[in-house]
């Protein structure tokens, strides 16, 4: 078990005063056997008026409703967490990895729905090749195709800091071979319903101490990160980081879980002023192991 700190600050800068219409915020996890919330704390440099929500996926969402004018409006959320180790994808009915095709019952068909939908008619050939071809390059089933996908994209595919914050369509991804974790998530999620897997979006946090003996750093550190889900028949739902190479990794802090990646937005919100006012947006991400011993100021849930 890690005792983990998380601190998101985001910052939007304006050439002039302006006010604020609501910002709908996604910061806060929900706890599970993998996560427990110690505390929570949402500061903004303006006053607001705070309503928290459930979304159609359960994810909690704050959105504020700010007072005043500014030039600038920052908004900080500081987690505390007890970060678990992750479970070994097990088939936990016979301890044999689930086969491919993929076989799912009606319900969990049902259940699954939208998470199983797919655009491959707008996918290039290239691209619905490759897609293809992966049940030949990775036959040993179900997990062996899914972490085969993962370590590809992330050996054959370059990293790359983008600061917009829509993603790329998989077909661009896979054109230029290149992106950002979230298109990396996007394109992996992509030959996942493709191959007959349901499979959502996940946004969250990447937790990545200092490398030892050498070992590369972990992309995606100092912001938020986004990977993938992919569920298994008695199994379950698997976390697959397409971007580090990661499966089903204590390293991972889950935030939101959605359908498609618009829908994970960490931050999004308007302001009234004239067009120009806009000058930047500046984000950060700490998370922090808190060492055995380490005194802590308690804050409140």
């Amino acid at each position: 078990m890690k005792r983990l700190i998380i601190t998101h600050r985001t910052t939007y800068r304006y050439a002039e005063q302006v006010s604020f219409g609501p910002h709908r915020m996604m910061l806060r996890p929900r706890d599970s056997h993998e996560m427990r919330l110690i505390s929570a704390t949402l500061t903004t440099s303006l006053p607001a008026d705070y309503a928290w929500t459930y979304d159609v996926f359960g994810n909690e969402v704050c959105t504020g409703h700010f007072s005043g004018e500014a030039d600038e409006l920052e908004i900080e959320s500081r987690l505390e967490i007890d970060r678990f180790p992750s479970a070994v994808p097990t088939h936990f009915l016979s301890g044999r990895e689930a086969p491919f095709p993929i076989v799912y019952s009606a319900d969990e068909a049902m259940d699954l729905g939208a998470t199983m939908l797919t655009s491959a008619e707008t996918y290039p050939d290239d691209l619905r090749v490759w897609i293809a071809g992966l049940p030949r390059r990775y036959p040993g089933g179900a997990m062996d195709l899914l972490t085969g996908l993962c370590q590809e994209i992330h050996g054959s595919f370059a990293y790359e800091t983008r600061f917009e914050q829509s993603t790329q369509d998989p077909a661009v991804t896979f054109r230029n071979r290149s992106g950002a974790c979230r298109d990396f998530a996007a394109l992996f999620i992509a030959c996942a319903r493709l191959l007959g897997f349901g499979a959502r979006f996940v946004s969250g946090y990447l937790f990545d101490p200092i490398p030892e003996n050498g070992a590369p750093a972990m992309q995606g550190a100092g912001a938020s990160h986004a990977w993938a889900d992919v569920y298994l028949p008695d199994t379950g739902w698997i976390e697959f980081d397409p971007t580090n190479g990661l499966v089903a990794s204590d390293r991972l802090i889950r935030i939101a879980v959605v359908r498609e990646p618009h829908q994970a937005l960490p931050i999004s919100g308007s302001f009234v002023g004239t067009p120009s006012a806009f000058v930047g947006l500046w984000v950060g991400v700490d998370v922090e192991q808190v060492l055995e011993g380490q005194e802590l100021e308690v804050a409140p849930v």
